[in-house]
C-alpha cells in the first residue's frame, strides 16, 4: 500500500510541475486566462498530493509501530526507497519551479501597480489609498 501511495503521490506532483510550468509560459506571453482556468486543477492536485502524503505518513508510522526494533531503512523495501528518493527530487523541482514562477508573477504584478499609479495616481489618507487630483493622464473627477 505505501509503494500505491508514493507512485500517485509522485504523480500529482509531476502534474503539479507541469501545470507550473505552463504558467510560466502563459505568464511570459502575457496569456492570463489559461492560467486562471488551470488554478482550479492546480488546486485539486495540491489537495490530492497532501491527502497522499497523509496517507505514506499513516503508513510509515502503522509500519514504525508493528516493528518498534527495526529502523525505518530496514523495513522499506528496494523500491519504496526509490520512490522516496523520487519523491525528494520531485519536490525539490516542485519548490524550484514554484520560485521561479513567483519571481515573474511579482515582477508583472509590480509592473502593472506601477502602470495604474502613472495613469491613477493615489495618496494616503489615513489608512486609506485614494485617488489623487494630480493626474498626469486622466482627469479624476470626484
Amino acid at each position: 500500500m505505501l509503494t500505491h501511495h508514493l507512485q500517485n503521490a509522485l504523480e500529482d506532483l509531476r502534474d503539479l510541475i507541469e501545470i507550473t510550468e505552463s504558467d510560466i509560459e502563459d505568464i511570459k506571453k502575457a496569456e492570463h486566462d489559461p492560467q486562471f482556468e488551470r488554478l482550479s486543477l492546480k488546486e485539486e492536485k495540491l489537495k490530492a498530493f497532501e491527502t497522499k502524503k497523509a496517507m505514506i505518513d499513516h503508513e510509515i508510522s502503522t509500519l514504525i509501530t508493528s516493528n518498534p526494533n527495526a529502523e525505518l531503512p530496514k523495513l522499506l523495501n528496494e523500491d519504496q526507497h526509490q520512490l522516496l528518493d523520487e519523491l525528494k527530487i520531485e519536490l525539490q523541482k516542485l519548490h524550484d519551479v514554484n520560485k521561479r514562477y513567483a519571481k515573474m508573477v511579482l515582477v508583472v504584478s509590480n509592473l502593472y501597480n506601477q502602470f495604474l499609479e502613472q495613469i491613477v495616481p493615489t495618496e494616503m489618507q489615513g489608512y486609506k489609498k485614494v485617488a489623487s487630483k494630480s493626474s498626469a493622464i486622466l482627469e479624476v473627477r470626484v
